[in-house]
């Protein structure tokens, strides 16, 4: 297979070349780092250090839907919004995290609440959209997207509501986008639980979730009146609220529970939920999941597996693949029909996380588990892997025409493995120019790619291209979820050159299913959400710094 070369890619959504925008964010960031302050930007509560925070925030998340307004209730985002929000209505919150939470109810709370997604998408298919999308940027607040939109078109565009700079901002899908916004808190943080039993030790436990208005803001550009509250603080507080991790979030998305921080597709006591994409599949629709970061990291595991740990990775990529497992292990799930995903390459002897059941070797996937679910072995699945001197995007396209060709699966398994470790099991990160060659972050451990490891991996856009080959393929209905998680890695490293560079990569994935609905199908039997499942930290003191950077 012919090798093609793309170092120098450049997302489709930026627009600028690449020549203007070399250097200056690079520069900008090393001495950020370097005498950690910063005039751009901060991150953390602490607005005299360019790093005080590198983990998850209770901020309000943006919402971006298509296909929705006027589509009637349960599916226009004013059903969940506006007097509609369940933030107004003490009896809601006390279902969604199953106490008392006064301190969460706000009667002018115009946000609607994480597990209202699950209920979109179940609408959506009680209604018979034939095509449900998910695009989840992992880790990908309103600061976020603005810091990109700035960069993206050297101005300052706005300063709170919806945004313009990348597609998802300004696609319009005929009329049919709506905005919103959410809450993203936990049932609760702290649980113990034991992977190999698949126990939660103390239910119940640990600091309950929430949303204060009156002290976080009641939008995603609200300045708090207590920084600290974002990252459930100060500890000596009246009024304190758990932060999200990425598992928690997506079983609220995906399964429309609260659970505890590390649920895998259960709640709060342990109990298997079954996930939108298995009802779907109960009604015939093709299902499938793409991700740039490892298969079965916590947001594609929501979709479909079941853990009370997100870190049982080889028994999560089980679950994902239908094949028996810790929680199904005599009667396993069917499996997604597509999926397509990073790991490849990283290489554990042990891992405690993982239970008795762990098989050193490949921390995501075993050989023996790869083995049966390939087709070549008599499995159910086309795989394709990273290969030496082969182009990542082309063997993966081959891979999808071959599983249409036979009516099979596809099992795409890419990735890096390092160092840093940091970047191990992921797609290669791009920087906020459009190439791979992001500035350090705040550990300043250099991130290095080599021509391989960008030659012969898949963009995300690319992934989510080949997956729609194989599930359109026979005229079925089908949900596909597409994760942008290379955002969430580049926020936790307070890293705003990768973390600019991966919004805009995730944006050419969200162009590759707009463009797909233009040519497929339309915005009647089609709806696509664009979200994030939590925030971190990012404050822009002042944005205009960011176009003042290019050189």
């Amino acid at each position: 297979m012919k090798m093609l070369s793309r170092s120098l890619l450049v997302c489709t959504c930026l627009l600028i070349s690449p020549a203007c925008l070399a250097g200056g964010l690079r520069d900008m960031q090393s001495e950020a780092v370097a005498s950690k302050h910063s005039e751009a930007a901060h991150w953390g509560p602490d607005p005299d250090l360019y790093s005080s925070w590198t983990s998850h925030s209770n901020r309000l998340i943006p919402v971006y839907t298509y296909g929705t307004k006027g589509a009637g209730d349960g599916i226009d985002l004013a059903s969940y919004t506006g007097e509609h929000s369940p933030y107004r209505d003490r009896s809601q919150i006390q279902r969604l995290y199953r106490s008392d939470s006064a301190d969460s109810v706000d009667p002018s709370a115009s946000y609607m609440d994480q597990t209202n997604i699950f209920d979109l998408q179940l609408a959506a298919l009680e209604a018979g959209r034939k095509h449900i999308f998910v695009v989840v940027f992992d880790g990908m607040d309103w600061q976020t997207t603005r810091a990109a939109s700035t960069w993206n078109l050297r101005k300052v565009a706005y300063n709170e509501g919806r945004g313009v700079g990348a597609h998802f901002q300004d696609y319009q899908a005929d009329g049919s986008t709506q905005f919103g916004w959410m809450v993203t808190s936990p049932f609760r943080d702290g649980a113990q639980v034991d992977p190999s039993s698949q126990t939660v030790k103390n239910p119940g436990s640990g600091l309950p979730g929430g949303y204060s208005a009156s002290i976080a803001g009641l939008y995603p550009w609200s300045t708090p009146a207590t920084p600290e509250y974002l990252v459930a603080g100060p500890k000596d507080a009246a009024v304190r609220h758990a932060y999200t991790d990425s598992a928690a979030s997506a079983t609220s998305m995906f399964c429309g529970v609260k659970s505890y921080n590390g649920a895998i597709g259960v709640d709060g006591d342990g109990r298997l939920t079954p996930s939108i994409a298995h009802l779907a599949q109960a009604r015939g629709y093709m299902v499938g999941a793409v991700t740039s970061v490892p298969i079965s990291h916590a947001t594609p595991a929501c979709a479909y597996g079941h853990n009370v740990s997100r870190g049982d990775y080889q028994d999560i990529t089980r679950d994902l693949l239908g094949l028996p497992s810790v929680s199904h292990p005599d009667e396993p799930l069917s499996g997604l029909d597509v999926l397509i995903g990073c790991g490849h390459g990283v290489e554990k002897l042990k891992d405690n996380g993982q239970g008795d059941n762990f098989t050193p070797g490949n921390r995501y996937l075993t050989q023996q588990d790869l083995r049966k679910c390939d087709v070549a072995e008599g499995g159910r699945y086309v795989v394709a892997q990273r290969t030496a001197e082969v182009a990542g995007g082309e063997s993966l396209l081959d891979a999808a025409q071959r599983a249409v060709a036979t009516n099979t699966r596809l099992f795409g398994f890419y990735g890096v493995s390092g160092p840093p470790s940091s970047i191990a099991g992921n797609l290669p990160y791009a920087s906020a120019d459009g190439n791979y060659d992001p500035a350090p972050g705040v550990d300043d451990e250099p991130i290095e790619y080599s021509e391989a490891d960008i030659e012969e991996n898949p963009t995300l856009a690319e992934m989510t291209s080949a997956a729609l080959t194989v599930l359109e393929a026979n005229g079925s209905p089908f949900w596909l979820m597409t994760e942008a998680g290379d955002v969430d890695w580049a926020n936790h490293d307070n890293n705003l050159d990768a973390s600019i560079g991966a919004v805009n990569s995730g944006d050419a994935a969200v162009r590759v299913i707009t463009d797909w609905v233009e040519r497929n199908s339309n915005w009647d039997e089609s709806l696509l959400i664009v979200t994030a499942d939590h925030g971190h930290y990012l404050v822009l003191d002042a944005p205009e710094l960011l176009i003042q950077s290019k050189k």
